[in-house]
């Protein structure tokens, strides 16, 4: 049985949630736009009704970064280390941390890396251009138990900018690898727990609906729903809105690109299923690829 969290890390907890979602908010037209929706049909009364099945991470499997870094954070605040997933054709590593149980309705922790030493040496020295200038792990001199501290962090540029012409560069061989390479750690989505809404929007394929008529456009990887072997499992996500970003240009310029933001989720657990399925988990991600968003 887990330890009881003490005050501190209950606060710090709580405020590393809140500045991940107040800022993420910002970022996703998309949440505003589905919460208010909600609120309309009365299928909640508030956004903080709202049970928010998980939320997810991306970030770059290198020394001092990734998995082994950024766990840091939950597993301090009473987080559990969980199954293990492996994506070979996107070349990617993942684990999902369970929540203690000290605070009603937690959110899970789903962490991903990409294999950056399975890319292209053109796409390494890229990314090592930038991660290399991080020499040694940042979370080993943060007070983790100071929320304020932690949640600076996690909306800090960890490196800078690249040229658009890195970007593009990443991005031809891997969609996840130029995402983190431009947001960091910033949050990649947040996950609307499906099963608690009411009658007649409680499943994924009635809810799938009612976004569709608010005009939010669903990620077809896939297919629109997308079911865990199991049968227990079942998830939707949107595809991700476009932001705008200034990026240098190798000729010195500075100039604005659309590009990939975050996207919201959509989860619905049977008799009550836990963690993750690989195969559901391999066609969200594609929620912030071109052809997604492009479509």
């Amino acid at each position: 049985m887990r330890p009881m969290l003490n005050d501190e890390q209950k606060s710090a907890l709580t405020l590393v949630l809140d500045g991940l979602m107040r800022r993420y908010k910002q970022r996703v037209p998309d949440v505003s736009t589905i919460i208010a929706a909600m609120i309309e049909k009365g299928l909640i009364n508030q956004d903080s009704d709202i049970i928010n099945d998980h939320i997810a991470f991306r970030t770059m499997g290198v020394p001092n970064l990734g998995i082994a870094s950024l766990e840091k954070i939950f597993l301090a605040y009473g987080y559990e280390k969980r199954d293990y997933y492996y994506f070979e054709q996107k070349k990617l590593d993942a684990y999902w941390y369970s929540p203690p149980s000290d605070i009603p309705n937690l959110p899970r922790v789903f962490i991903s890396e990409c294999r950056v030493g399975e890319f292209s040496k053109a796409v390494q020295d890229i990314i090592y251009k930038y991660t290399n200038q991080i020499t040694s792990d940042p979370l080993n001199y943060i007070d983790l138990l100071d929320g304020h501290i932690v949640d600076k962090f996690l909306h800090s540029g960890l490196w800078p900018v690249p040229t658009w012409e890195e970007f593009q560069t990443v991005l031809a061989e891997s969609e996840y690898a130029s995402w983190v390479l431009f947001n960091r750690y910033y949050l990649n989505h947040f996950t609307i727990t499906v099963q608690a809404l009411p009658d007649g929007y409680n499943s994924i394929a009635t809810f799938n609906d009612f976004l569709k008529s608010i005009g939010i456009s669903l990620n077809s990887a896939g297919g629109e729903i997308k079911t865990s072997q199991d049968g227990k499992l079942i998830q939707s996500s949107s595809v991700s809105k476009e932001i705008v970003a200034q990026f240098p240009h190798n000729d010195g310029s500075v100039r604005p690109h659309r590009l990939s933001g975050s996207y919201v989720e959509f989860a619905q657990r049977l008799e009550n299923r836990d963690g993750f399925d690989s195969v559901n988990a391999d066609k969200i991600f594609e929620s912030t690829y071109t052809d997604q968003v492009n479509k």
